[in-house]
């Protein structure tokens, strides 16, 4: 196929009707999951060398597997809540379909943020900022983990539309009611009133033969089948918050990804503060 010739992520923004098509019919599923994650992986793992950099290669090291894993373990811990919640409101994703339009998300945050990287690295050489590189970068993850989940709402939205078109059944049309027999001499050609007319009209026989006029009848309306329903898009909004939250407490956990040059190379860090409260107080020292 010319499409698996195609970069992946070339695919999904060239063709996403037919990469939600390909998800809607479960089609090679683990073989585009796969697809998809070793982009993601390798995207991530090249944005994270530069990231590291910052601080020597070891940091750069470290940070080369440490923000695959971030996106990855939010991944894992975050799939099971969406798939569990559409079963629970009636929608009928599969493990793999609820997989596949994530990673989706993933991959285009990943390389969208793969693209970010000679830029992030410009300013690692020309501006020595450890707290402008800082939030620069990650200015740059949220801007691009934004786009990626509006690939996902677009992707949840394509499955609800296919779910409301194969679960309306076609219009029902009344079948036409016979008239009374009189009318049905009435409705013969010529609707002439001649004696074998008459015959067939006193005899009530052979009555098959004559034209039935059909009788306007108003269509049925549209009926859903029972059990059903399209995956709830409030759900996904909340779960995507819910998303965003694991991520940046995850990554809270996992640090350092840049490396403090004030400080010495450590694997991880105590878990003291929380994400946000690290990002206003270097606001504060930058601006301040």
């Amino acid at each position: 196929m010319a499409s698996d010739k195609q970069f992946i992520i070339e695919r999904i923004l060239r063709d996403r009707v037919g990469i939600w098509d390909q998800i809607i019919d479960e089609r090679d599923l683990p073989k585009l999951i796969l697809r998809m994650l070793l982009s993601s992986a390798i995207s991530l793992a090249a944005y994270g060398a530069v990231l590291g950099a910052s601080s020597g290669w070891l940091q750069a090291l470290v940070s080369t597997v440490k923000l695959p894993l971030l996106f990855l373990a939010t991944l894992a811990i975050c799939l099971p809540t969406l798939y569990l919640f559409n079963l629970v409101f009636g929608a009928r994703l599969s493990v793999l379909q609820t997989c596949a339009l994530i990673m989706v998300a993933i991959t285009v945050t990943a390389v969208l943020t793969f693209a970010f990287a000679p830029i992030s690295l410009f300013f690692l050489i020309t501006a020595r900022s450890y707290e402008f590189f800082k939030l620069l970068n990650v200015a740059i993850l949220a801007l691009t983990a934004l786009v990626g989940l509006r690939f996902l709402i677009s992707g949840m939205r394509a499955l609800n539309e296919h779910v409301a078109v194969e679960s309306v059944q076609p219009s029902q049309v009344a079948l036409p009611a016979q008239l009374p027999e009189r009318e049905l001499v009435a409705a013969t050609v010529g609707g002439a009133a001649d004696s074998e007319t008459q015959q067939h009209t006193n005899g009530n026989k052979n009555l098959d033969h004559l034209p039935v006029l059909p009788v306007a009848a108003e269509p049925i309306p549209p009926q859903h089948t029972a059990g059903e329903r399209p995956a709830s898009m409030l759900l996904l909004y909340i779960w995507i918050l819910l998303f965003g939250f694991v991520g940046t407490q995850l990554a809270w956990t996992l640090r350092p990804f840049f490396g403090s040059p004030d400080k010495p190379f450590e694997l991880f860090r105590d878990i003291s503060g929380t994400f946000y409260s690290d990002i206003l107080g270097t606001l504060g020292s930058l601006f301040g």
